[in-house]
């Protein structure tokens, strides 16, 4: 295949860099325990002045935010036009545990539950008859238009400050009934709003 291969060097002011040295608290990777930044700085530029000459591009970062800069890469090399945000709404059980990967949780253990209901106890949320049942009840119905109107107003935020993915977990007991049938049913509403949407059902099977 025919690959463009381009080098893009990052520097920066040196006030700049020993400032972020001194924000950060990291020792630079070419000084001692507690030696002077400054002079590893001015190393580190001799060391890599070949390889800034064989750049195709520089960039001057030392104005830059880390979102700006994300701006700045997704303007200049990513796909034009692509949206970068991507989502996964993910239905879990609290009795296995919560998942370590999710930046929002929402406990849906206070909708009524259909394990207690006889012909609903070994389906999952996934099926029909366990949707209708979960979709109908008026808390259901009070919860998704409140999560609806927060998602419509926090994922362009989240989107515009730079973050490029989000998982937002949807939990119950068990993580075959209630929490499945709401994320999917939150996946249905957020793909209508053209986010890239995934799901996963992480307990349904157990």
């Amino acid at each position: 295949e025919n690959v463009r291969l381009r080098v893009v060097f990052l520097e920066a002011d040196e006030e700049i860099l020993v400032r972020r040295y001194s924000e950060t608290r990291r020792r630079h990777p070419m000084t001692d325990e507690g030696g002077p930044v400054r002079e590893a700085i001015h190393e580190e530029r001799d060391h890599l002045s070949e390889l800034r000459e064989l750049a195709d591009h520089v960039v001057d970062t030392s104005e830059h935010t880390v979102h700006s800069l994300k701006s700045l890469f997704q303007e200049r090399y990513g796909a034009g036009g692509t949206r970068q945000f991507a989502l996964t709404i993910l239905s879990f059980g609290f009795k296995h545990g919560l998942p370590s990967e999710c930046d929002l949780v929402f406990d849906l253990r206070f909708l009524p539950n259909p394990y207690f209901v006889d012909e609903l106890r070994d389906k999952d949320g996934r099926q029909e008859e366990v949707q209708t049942y979960v979709l109908d009840q008026p808390e259901t119905g009070q919860f998704l238009s409140h999560f609806q109107q927060m998602a419509d107003f926090m994922l362009p935020l989240y989107e515009s400050e730079g973050k490029s993915y989000l998982t937002i977990g949807i939990g119950c007991t068990g993580g075959h009934h209630r929490s499945v049938a709401v994320a999917e049913a939150i996946q249905s509403h957020l793909q209508g709003e053209d986010w890239d949407v995934q799901i996963r059902h992480r307990d349904v099977e157990r």
